[in-house]
């Protein structure tokens, strides 16, 4: 089995915990709740790491410019 990436390992961890949280209820939506939990976080610290430059950032996140600006309007990270 191979080493798992910090960032991967973090991510099952969160799960793991989510599960037990749940104590036997079934779960619903954990694609889009996690997508959710993500996406802002990921974004605001690209944006900075970018130094706000949309186009760099759209680049390093490997999605189009006018997605990423639709998806900071989505999470308030821009007006």
């Amino acid at each position: 089995m191979s080493k798992k990436s910090p960032l991967e390992q973090c991510v099952i961890d969160g799960l793991e915990t989510y599960f037990r949280d749940l104590n036997g209820t079934e779960p619903h939506g954990i694609h889009a709740m996690v997508m959710q939990t993500v996406e802002k976080p990921l974004l605001a610290t690209v944006m900075r790491h970018a130094q706000d430059n949309q186009s760099l950032a759209a680049d390093w996140l490997g999605i189009n410019r006018n997605t990423l600006r639709k998806k900071l309007k989505d999470h308030k990270l821009i007006k």
